[in-house]
């Protein structure tokens, strides 16, 4: 007998061995036609997987948090199938499902074109309509090996001596084509249905070594239908045209150069958008407690080597040579000299917490082909921050934290937060025991806080557990910002003290926090959740005062200097040109409010506002528009 326990706790008993088809088929004909696989004691299976003992059991439909991955699963052998059955000299090698889609890489002596994908796509739709099964087979290691040496398939032959021993050797088959497969995957290609679309090809190593023979990947994305896939393109539509550096450069805001890659040149417009930024941080650190530093830019290798931080990132750092022959790193991280700074001194208990900020000036030489704009620099700016504090603050702190993560998100323009929680990574520092307590310490503190997290195994921080906060824009994208680690190793490696209530010297806690993260990367989602459409306050360029005739000239520039006196960020156009095109041209640029004078504004001291995006103007007094603006450009840290 064999009891399966469903996920509202109901129970079906089985005379015997019952596979999840069958289980499904108990239930209703139309959940076994809608099946797609089964969840067994929390591991994904194949609707045809045996199940001899007691077990819980879920049906995955459609609208189960698994179907995605599995129908993208299927997809990369669709596409496999496809590029054999077109191109026979082809090789495969590995296709996984990705966040959006998936793909799969290959070998091929010639290039795959435009136009192939066209073809490829076309013949995964003539694949999916024969509704080929996919069928699990377990093969003997040595025939997996002729098989694939007899097809030419040199990779998959190698793949299978990467097995390991004491795991089963399993193909997967659909139709004549087979491939290596750990599966699992819907019961045939038909489940697949129409939503998915081949998207581009881009080159890729054998197992990720460029040391190893290059291949050609193609990328697909797919969807649950498609509904979801129009849906998804007209998002990737609209991402291209928010594309920060698109509009960094029709907004005259930064560029970069190969002289200068990873890093950086902020023309005046982009640096009074910095600025904004970075001043509305100060104003927010300094009211919640924190004491800004700075910290030096290279620093010797023997305290990179007490931190941990040489053998773990040695390789992302950039190194100088002085002439008294030490070895400098260029700091890629602050919290080495942030301990620096608290060890000056004695420190009490009464001292603690201790907040300590800096905007960071950090360094990593990540490889040219990550350079991606300003999502992904060399040269960079952390919202960086330490917090020393005891045990018993960890949780008090936390609940601090996060309330001004919130609010500082809120002010930016992102409501959605999801938050993760990220636990001990493989290669760490400190004793399990540490791990432990940091782990619980910072579980308590986050489930106080009142936020709901979802687990991110082995995705903690070097030396400690941490929360990743996740934004989620204007059209639908997840970026990860703001993380809070909880930190004991550090202190304990660079000798970091307090002196207690018991006159005793105590090591702090260290919690690592940032909000923004990166302030390069941060300004990117900006420009690309505003499409370049910034509120005033934060706006590079916030109000341009256009006159009409040149004899209204003399009142724009009365009307400018009177603004720039109040502190808005204000050019005056004085062109001889008609007044609709200047409002073309400034609106293309995105300024959010154009002051419009001609000679009966110059004469009754009034403006015409016009609105970015609106149709009509306001006409008011210049001291009305002095007194709107002004208090509308204030950063809501102002207000």
């Amino acid at each position: 007998m064999v009891t399966i326990t469903l996920p509202d706790e109901s129970q079906r008993k089985y005379d015997g061995p019952v596979t999840g088809h069958e289980v499904a088929e108990s239930i209703g004909p139309r959940l076994a036609k809608d099946a797609l696989a089964v969840v067994v004691n929390g591991e994904l299976k194949d609707t045809t997987y045996s199940i001899a003992t007691d077990a819980t059991l879920e049906i995955v439909t459609r609208k189960h948090p698994a179907a995605l991955d599995l129908l993208r699963h299927d997809c990369a052998h669709v596409m496999a199938e496809a590029v054999q059955e077109l191109y026979p000299e082809t090789q495969v090698t590995f296709g996984p499902s990705t966040d959006v889609g998936f793909y799969y890489d290959f070998a091929r002596d010639e290039p795959f074109s435009s136009t192939d994908l066209e073809k490829i796509e076309t013949k995964m739709h003539e694949i999916i309509a024969r509704d080929e099964t996919f069928v699990c087979e377990i093969w003997d290691r040595e025939k997996a090996k002729e098989l694939f040496t007899a097809k030419g398939e040199k990779y998959k032959a190698e793949h299978v001596d990467n097995i390991p021993g004491d795991e089963n050797l399993t193909i997967y088959r659909q139709g004549d084509w087979l491939d290596l497969c750990r599966g699992p995957h819907a019961p045939s290609t038909g489940r697949i249905g129409k939503g998915f679309k081949l998207m581009k090809v881009s080159g890729a190593y054998w197992r990720g070594d460029k040391d190893n023979d290059q291949l050609q990947r193609i990328y697909g994305t797919c969807w649950s239908d498609e509904k979801e896939l129009k849906k998804y393109l007209q998002m990737l539509e609209e991402a291209e045209k928010r594309d920060h550096r698109r509009l960094g450069k029709e907004l005259g805001l930064f560029h970069l150069q190969e002289e200068a890659a990873g890093s950086v040149f902020w023309h005046p417009k982009g640096w009074a958008l910095y600025r904004s930024l970075e001043d509305y941080m100060r104003k927010r650190l300094e009211a919640g407690g924190y004491q800004e530093v700075k910290t030096p830019q290279l620093i010797d290798r023997s305290l990179w080597e007490a931190s941990g931080h040489w053998e773990k990132f040695r390789e992302g750092m950039f190194i100088a040579s002085s002439e008294d022959d030490r070895t400098l790193a260029v700091k890629p991280m602050n919290c080495p000299g942030h301990v620096q700074i608290f060890k000056q001194g004695q420190t009490s208990y009464r001292d603690l917490p201790l907040r300590m900020a800096e905007f960071g000036a950090c360094h990593r030489n990540e490889p040219s082909g990550a350079l991606h704009g300003l999502m992904r620099v060399r040269a960079f700016t952390q919202d960086d921050a330490h917090i020393f504090c005891t045990e018993d603050q960890i949780n008090s702190e936390t609940v601090i934290f996060c309330d001004l993560l919130k609010t500082v998100y809120k002010d930016l323009g992102f409501e959605e937060i999801v938050v993760k929680f990220s636990d001990r990574p493989e290669k760490r520092a400190g004793t399990d025991e540490a791990w432990d307590k940091s782990e619980a310490a910072l579980r308590e503190a986050v489930e106080e806080a009142g936020l709901e997290y979802s687990p991110n195994p082995g995705e903690g921080a070097f030396y400690g557990p941490k929360l990743e906060f996740v934004l989620k824009d204007a059209i639908g994208r997840d970026w990860q910002c703001g993380t809070l680690q909880v930190d004991v190793i550090l202190p304990e490696r660079l000798d970091a003290s307090y002196v207690g209530e018991d006159d005793k010297r105590h090591r702090p806690v260290m919690l690592h926090r940032a909000i923004l993260g990166s302030f390069e990367r941060f300004l990117a989602i900006l420009i690309e959740q505003h499409a370049g459409k910034f509120p005033l306050w934060m706006s590079p360029q916030q109000v341009v005062v256009a006159s009409i005739t040149t004899d209204a000239n003399d009142y724009a520039e009365e009307v400018r200097d009177k603004l720039k006196a109040a502190g808005l960020r204000v050019q005056a156009d004085l062109r001889n040109e008609k007044i609709n095109y200047k409002i073309r041209e400034h609106s293309l640029s995105k300024t959010p409010v154009i002051a419009v004078v001609g000679r009966r504004e110059a004469e009754e001291g009034k403006v015409a506002l016009r609105r970015l995006g609106g149709k009509n103007q306001e006409i008011m007094s210049l001291e009305e528009a002095l007194s709107s603006l002004t208090k509308e450009a204030k950063s809501p840290v102002d207000e």
